[in-house]
């Protein structure tokens, strides 16, 4: 996915998860937070971030905070939204008859619903932003409706569809995500009870600029379906 009309600023402070205010060439702007985790390790007094222009010119807010850049990684992408938009664009390269957003299963909505020939695919989609020693760590905050999206990919397997869990890795260089039982103990053991399960869980390593985010590899992971 690629960003029209951005903007490099200054991070000056958060006083909510929906806005942070940004020196922009001197310039006090407020501009919404395209992510209500926590961001405590990356959103950093005085470094760098990305910013986006608004679709709408009457919005509150003129910009969007869509990425940070953390010392010794580069750019991190915080846009909650990008990892379904890349997911998407990766899905219509891997031979699907039918690729289908935001699939009603259970009691959950689950990201993306697939078929190819007889069989049927549920994919949910978490986006990672967390990096500690060199590794992607998921949740950065206690995610109850993550848990619930794990056991209904579990019953969907014992169902019969072939189900998966993409950690879309919104870093440079990053390679693999793990639970982050410290946050969140009950994540990590309903991922490892899908697991068990035969959930497929998969790490989506992404190419990060200032104005874009890609999935790496496209054509190597071409074939985990």
């Amino acid at each position: 996915m690629i960003y029209p009309d951005v903007t490099e600023a200054r991070f000056m402070d958060r006083p909510n998860r929906f806005i942070a205010h940004v020196n922009i060439g001197g310039n006090v702007e407020t501009v919404h937070v395209k992510n209500t985790g926590r961001c405590k390790e990356l959103l950093l007094k005085d470094v760098p971030v990305i910013l986006a222009k608004a679709d709408n010119p009457n919005r509150k807010t003129k910009y969007d905070l869509i990425a940070v850049k953390k010392k010794k990684l580069g750019w991190v992408n915080i846009d909650s939204q990008a990892p379904n938009v890349v997911i998407r664009e990766w899905l219509e390269q891997q031979g699907f008859d039918r690729v289908r957003p935001e699939t009603v299963y259970g009691d959950s909505r689950i990201d993306f619903y697939m078929e190819k020939g007889p069989q049927k695919y549920l994919l949910e989609v978490k986006g990672c932003t967390l990096e500690i020693g060199g590794v992607g760590y998921f949740p950065d905050a206690p995610t109850e409706r993550g848990v619930k999206h794990i056991r209904e990919l579990i019953e969907a397997r014992k169902q019969g569809y072939w189900c998966g869990l993409a950690f879309v890795i919104q870093m440079n260089g990053i390679k693999q995500v793990r639970p982050n039982i410290e946050t969140h103990p009950e994540f990590g053991k309903a991922l490892d009870e899908a697991q068990k399960a035969g959930v497929k869980i998969l790490h989506l390593p992404c190419q990060v600029e200032k104005d874009s985010l890609s999935i790496r590899d496209v054509k190597k992971n071409r074939n985990v379906f």
